[in-house]
């Protein structure tokens, strides 16, 4: 976001960046976009794009059919600064499922702290690419640095995009691979660039593993004492000794691998170290090579 321009009240100018940031990530905007979420009148909404206008002459062009504005090849932010990771957590902020900040009622919060975690480089002007690639359902050329051993240097790989997927740590593209014949993931930072787009091979509605909500059971590990393992019970609110995570079958993966060491081997381990174990290993075995039969990327 950039500094605060002269002579404007903010709320006019946070309206003239939710116009640029509509028009630069989301294709296009009307009057009914800024009355939806800033609840100002249709007057309002007109003088606001009129405004845009005299102030970034030539950004925007209009669509009488859709009734609706669009970005024009000339296009340059006057009040944004494009931020691929800002985008994509701010569409984080749209899953009704996660508790996000503006759920919360807290008006003098006291003293916290996260950890924090390397940022990865994403290519906005790469990311307005994708993102159009998958509102439009087509098929990309992507030029993409694998770390397979046996593809050192970037490559061109014809995708069908349909979402993105954070695992917490990175975010990546899920999409169907043309030359592989499955969906994989493609992390967005190897992405250096998009050529070609065309036809889409398979689309979204045939991703099983995409839509597949997969229930990872968990439990104490069996070591504990018994009153460690009510503790733990206590910890995560757990019934009958056992509670369950839901999420798609796809991120699977991803949340053993980042999440609470469970590597099929977590029973092995110290239970002062590791804490919670998969309940049933078996069943995750199986829904992860329904998940994943191709190594990821």
């Amino acid at each position: 976001m950039k500094a605060s321009a002269p002579g404007l009240r903010w709320g006019i100018e946070q309206r003239l960046e939710f116009i640029e940031f509509r028009l630069f990530w989301e294709g296009g905007v009307n009057r009914a976009d800024i009355r939806g979420f800033f609840g100002v009148s249709v007057p309002q909404a007109s003088n606001d794009l009129s405004h845009y206008q005299e102030v970034a002459p030539g950004n925007m062009l209009y669509d009488k059919s859709l009734k609706r504005y669009y970005a024009s090849d000339d296009f340059k932010p006057k009040y944004l600064v494009p931020d691929a990771n800002h985008y994509l957590m701010q569409m984080v902020a749209t899953d009704p499922s996660p508790f996000t900040a503006t759920d919360s009622w807290v008006s003098q919060p006291v003293g916290f702290a996260t950890i924090p975690q390397p940022r990865r480089a994403i290519d906005p002007s790469m990311l307005r690419k994708l993102l159009n690639v998958i509102r439009t359902e087509q098929s990309v050329e992507i030029r993409y640095q694998s770390l397979n051993s046996e593809k050192p240097k970037p490559q061109w790989r014809r995708i069908t995009p349909h979402a993105f997927c954070f695992d917490g740590m990175r975010w990546h593209a899920r999409a169907y691979c043309h030359d592989r014949h499955a969906y994989r993931d493609f992390l967005l930072p190897r992405i250096s660039g998009l050529r070609n787009t065309a036809e889409p091979g398979k689309l979204a509605d045939k991703d099983s593993a995409w839509h597949e909500i997969y229930h990872l059971k968990l439990k104490p590990h069996p070591k504990l004492s018994e009153e460690q393992q009510k503790a733990i019970a206590s910890d995560y609110g757990m019934k009958d000794g056992e509670f369950e995570i839901p999420m798609r079958l796809a991120l699977l993966f991803y949340f053993r691998k980042h999440y609470l060491g469970l590597d099929y081997k977590e029973h092995e381990k110290s239970p002062q170290q590791q804490h919670i174990v998969m309940a049933d290993p078996d069943s995750v075995r199986a829904a992860q090579a329904r998940a994943d039969a191709l190594p990821k990327e």
